[in-house]
């Protein structure tokens, strides 16, 4: 069983920067792929941004590409999300998802553990 904790979301103007935080416990991440997923309201969660268990490989949604890097430390059980020229568009509740796989195709279906998401409001 995995434990999943975000934090690092908050209010932000456009333009800003945010770096989440996704902690994980109950197990070692290493042999986990982590994927970002978001959920605007009143919209349908959506993958955000995905890396495999080892580093080596990660997916970004074409809306945060250039803009989002993902990454993980695997000796500290953490992955995280740089957030950068964030917009008003990217305001949604954040959540980070664990995969029992080294890769992953960043689908919500193929995630088997949840945090509880973290809210990040971008103003204009």
């Amino acid at each position: 069983q995995v434990h999943l904790v975000e934090s690092g979301g908050g209010l932000v103007q456009a333009g800003g920067s945010l770096r989440l935080s996704c902690a994980a416990s109950g197990s070692t991440l290493d042999y986990y792929a982590i994927g970002w997923f978001r959920q605007a309201p009143g919209k349908e969660r959506e993958g955000v941004s995905c890396i495999s268990a080892s580093g080596d490989i990660t997916y970004y949604a074409d809306s945060v590409k250039g803009r989002f890097t993902i990454s993980r430390d695997n000796a500290n059980n953490t992955v995280y999300l740089q957030m950068n020229s964030l917009k008003p568009e990217d305001t949604a509740r954040y959540y980070c998802a664990a995969e029992d796989a080294v890769r992953t195709r960043c689908l919500e279906d193929g995630m088997d553990f949840w945090g509880k998401g973290t809210l990040i409001t971008v103003s204009s």
